[in-house]
C-alpha cells in the first residue's frame, strides 16, 4: 500500500514537471510567435519579390551587423509581399499581432489603399515607428500614416532617364512604357518624369502593366510592338521589365531600330548591356535604402534626434521636409556611348558599366 502511494506521488510529480516544461509558454518566445521575449523587432516589407530587393536586404543586414543590433536586443526581419494590395494588408496585420514589433518600414504597392492606410495607422497607435521606403503612400491623403519617406526621388529618376533619349534619338521617337502597376506612386512619378525629361520630340504610344507577372510582362512588349510598329523606344519602369524587352527585341531581330531604356539593374539587364542589347540604365541604390532604413528606424525607436536631424533637418509633414533622397546613377555601356554626363543633375552619378560593376563588387552585390 505504501509502495502504491509512493508510485502515485511520483507519477503526479512527473506529470506536473511535464506540464511546466511543455504546457506553459517559455520565456524565449512571445505570445504571437513573433520572436524572443524582450527583443525589439525591426521589419522591412517590400511590394513584391524582385532581385532589386536582394540589394536592399543586404544593406539592412549590414546595418544590423555594423550596429551590433542583436547585442542591443534588436532583430531585423526582411520580408517580401506579392505585388498585391491584399498581400501587403495581410502581412501588415500579421506583424501587427507580434508584440515585439517596434519599427516597420514598407515599400507601398498601392499608395491609395485605405486598407493599408488603416493598418499603418493602427501600428502607429500601438507605438510602432512607421516609415516608407522606395514606395510612399499618397502624400495628399495618407501622409500621416508614416513618419517619413526615404528612397529615390522617382520624378527625378524618370527625368534623368528621359534626358538620355535626347542623346540616343536627337530627332525624337515613339515610346511604350512597361511596369507592374501603373497606379503605384513610384511608377506614376517615373513615367511622368520620363515624359518631361524626354521632351516634345518624343511621343508616348502607351503604358502597360503586368501586376508582377513575368509572362504578362513579356506579352505586353509583344502586343505593344504588334499594335504600334512605329514604336522604337521601350522603357522598363520596374527592374524585371527590361529583361522581357531585351528578350522580345532579340527574338524579333529589331535591335538595330529599337532603343531600350531601363530603371534598376537586374542581373539580366546588366548581362544585356554587356551583350550590346541595352542602351542605358538609371540605377537606384536599394542597398542604401535598406542600410539607412534600419538605422533610421532604430533612431526613431530610441528618439535619437541627433541622427534623425541628419536626415530630416527641418522635419515636418509638409513639402519635402519628410522626404530623404537616396542616390541615383546613370549607367552607359562604355565611353563610346552618345550619352554624356553634362545634362544630368549634379547629385546624379554618371558611370560606365565597368565602373558600375566594380561598385557592385565592392559591396558584394549582383544587382541594384
Amino acid at each position: 500500500m505504501i509502495r502504491l502511494r509512493q508510485a502515485t506521488m511520483l507519477l503526479t510529480l512527473a506529470s506536473l514537471l511535464l506540464l511546466v516544461t511543455t504546457g506553459c509558454p517559455s520565456k524565449g518566445s512571445s505570445e504571437s510567435g513573433g520572436g524572443t521575449a524582450g527583443t525589439k523587432r525591426i521589419v522591412i516589407l517590400t511590394n513584391g519579390d524582385d532581385p532589386f530587393w536582394d540589394a536592399c536586404e543586404a544593406g539592412a543586414m549590414k546595418a544590423e551587423t555594423e550596429l551590433e543590433l542583436k547585442k542591443q536586443g534588436y532583430s531585423v526581419t526582411f520580408d517580401r509581399a506579392d505585388f498585391t494590395d491584399k498581400g501587403q494588408v495581410d502581412k501588415i496585420k500579421q506583424y501587427g499581432l507580434q508584440k515585439d514589433l517596434v519599427a516597420f518600414g514598407i515599400s507601398v504597392y498601392n499608395p491609395d489603399s485605405p486598407a493599408v492606410a488603416n493598418e499603418l495607422r493602427a501600428l502607429q497607435k500601438r507605438g510602432v515607428k512607421v516609415i516608407t521606403i522606395d514606395g510612399d503612400m499618397n502624400r495628399e491623403k495618407y501622409r500621416d500614416t508614416r513618419y517619413a519617406y526615404l528612397g529615390t526621388d522617382n520624378i527625378i529618376a524618370g527625368e534623368e532617364l528621359g534626358k538620355t533619349a535626347q542623346f540616343l534619338l536627337p530627332d525624337g521617337g515613339n515610346f511604350a512604357m512597361f511596369v507592374g502597376n501603373t497606379g503605384s506612386a513610384n511608377a506614376i512619378a517615373r513615367m511622368s518624369g520620363f515624359v518631361t525629361g524626354a521632351g516634345e520630340k518624343f511621343k508616348e504610344i502607351e503604358r502597360l502593366e503586368d501586376r508582377g507577372d513575368r509572362a504578362t510582362a513579356r506579352k505586353n512588349v509583344q502586343d505593344a510592338l504588334d499594335r504600334h510598329p512605329e514604336t522604337n523606344m521601350l522603357v522598363g519602369i520596374w527592374a524585371y521589365n527590361t529583361p522581357q524587352q531585351i528578350a522580345v527585341v532579340k527574338d524579333r531581330k529589331i535591335r538595330d531600330k529599337t532603343k531600350i531604356f531601363c530603371i534598376d539593374a537586374a542581373p539580366a539587364s546588366i548581362a544585356g548591356m554587356k551583350e550590346g542589347n541595352l542602351d542605358v540604365m538609371v540605377v537606384q541604390n536599394p542597398y542604401q535604402m535598406g542600410h539607412i532604413g534600419v538605422r533610421l528606424m532604430k533612431a526613431l525607436v530610441e528618439d535619437d534626434q541627433e541622427f534623425i536631424k541628419t536626415m530630416y533637418p527641418s522635419y515636418s509633414q509638409d513639402g519635402e521636409n519628410d522626404l530623404y533622397r537616396t542616390e541615383l546613377r546613370v549607367v552607359v555601356p562604355d565611353a563610346s556611348s552618345p550619352i554624356k554626363a553634362d545634362k544630368f543633375e549634379k547629385e546624379t552619378v554618371f558611370m560606365t558599366l565597368e565602373e558600375f560593376e566594380a561598385w557592385l563588387k565592392e559591396r558584394g552585390l549582383t544587382t541594384s
